[in-house]
């Protein structure tokens, strides 16, 4: 057994995105707590190399194989082992040290990496929303299976997993979603005929990596906090709901068959989840910033528009639909983002897209793992088809 006061080893997947930034930030503050033992990252080796080079971790991987000796040259004074390829990454995520597993890759690509986490028993502190929604029935099925805890990132989702600490079996009526609505809330259809990838990316909250910022632009983020909600806390589609909430304040709320609302707030900013899935159940003291109630002295609420962000809607029908509908929805969507990041179709493009796509795609019922990857696959050339 291990001493208690031994530090936690944690492997970061994804380690040079915005919620791996974060999640080294605070180990760094945490130092005496926490310890790195691997870092992964898809492309960006330069900052993936600095990283290893502060952390000193026991070994590093890189997604592109192409990168594979800039990263080996960069380390070469120090004994940090190296890997690089896809299937690397998600076999670091079962090494025998590793006391938790920091999800923070981008996407479908997570999948893979946390099944193996799972499969090793791995804590999980989840921020990679995709693995849920893309296969959410396989994911808790395992997680039950193989004893592993999932603890959620996601500021939503994290609130809610905060919201119902000591409720125990009390049955919940209703999970609240919060969305702050993002850059283009009070923008007309004619206007959003226009907007680019620049403004999209201009968030007024919170600092994410592009993908997700574009994802939250068009409420598919929240589309798909909804299945991950699903699966993470057992409820219905009919039990979620999602309601704007500028301010970016209240996180989201549990609302409980006697009628009560528990919600859980604080400032916008990311390292609160990602301390709190390292440390569960415990709180540690931080120097974060602090809400002012003197400040910001209201709080509005209104109700999503599902014609103006269809991507919302897309979601519920996906997840009621179950089967690989949200797989097919998650490729679809990675794929209309990359090429509206690129400015090569419209904001609103991407929606009749998806539509279409959801329309045309094959469903299946009841998934194996194998449909997921065939699904991904095939929905991702369906897109690209589409659009060229």
């Amino acid at each position: 057994m291990k001493d208690e006061f031994q530090k936690k080893q944690i492997a970061i997947l994804g380690s040079t995105g915005s919620i791996g930034t974060q999640a080294l930030e605070v180990i760094a503050e945490n130092n005496s707590l926490f310890e790195v033992y691997a870092l992964t990252a898809n492309n960006n080796v330069g900052l993936l190399i600095a990283q290893a080079r502060k952390f000193k971790p026991e070994m590093v991987a890189i997604a592109n194989e192409n990168l594979y000796d800039t990263l080996k040259n960069g380390l070469s004074d120090l004994p940090i082992k190296v890997f690089a390829g896809v299937d690397s990454i998600a076999q670091v995520a079962e090494m025998q040290p590793i006391d938790i597993v920091l999800t923070a890759m981008v996407g479908y690509s997570g999948l893979k990496p946390t099944i193996n986490a799972i499969k090793a028993g791995k804590k999980i502190a989840l921020a990679n929303k995709e693995t849920l929604v893309v296969a959410g029935e396989l994911i808790c099925e395992l997680a039950a299976q193989y004893n592993s805890t999932i603890i959620p990132v996601d500021s939503e989702h994290s609130a809610i997993f905060q919201c119902l600490a000591g409720e125990g079996n009390n049955p919940i009526e209703k999970l609240i979603l919060t969305a702050s609505g993002g850059p283009f809330r009070t923008k007309s259809m004619d206007e959003l005929e226009h907007v680019t990838s620049a403004q999209a990316l201009k968030h007024p909250n919170w600092d994410m990596g592009d993908k997700i910022t574009i994802d939250s632009a068009s409420l598919m983020n929240k589309g798909f906090e909804i299945i991950e909600a699903k699966w993470l806390f057992g409820v219905t589609p009919e039990q979620i709901e999602v309601v704007v909430h500028p301010q970016s304040i209240i996180h989201s709320m549990v609302q409980f068959v006697d009628g009560s609302i528990k919600a859980q707030l604080g400032m916008p900013d990311m390292k609160l989840p990602i301390q709190y899935a390292f440390t569960y159940p415990e709180r540690l003291r931080t120097n974060f910033p602090r809400f002012d109630f003197n400040v910001c002295s209201q709080f509005t609420f209104e109700r999503p528009d599902m014609d103006r962000f269809r991507n919302l809607s897309f979601a519920y029908y996906a997840m009621e639909k179950d089967g690989n509908m949200p797989c097919i929805l998650n490729a679809a969507n990675e794929i209309v983002v990359e090429e509206f990041l690129k400015d090569k179709i419209g904001f609103l493009q991407m929606s009749d897209i998806i539509e279409d796509v959801l329309a045309k795609a094959h469903f299946v019922a009841k998934p194996t793992y194998d449909d997921y990857v065939e699904t991904d696959k095939s929905v991702r050339l369906l897109t690209n088809q589409l659009i060229n």
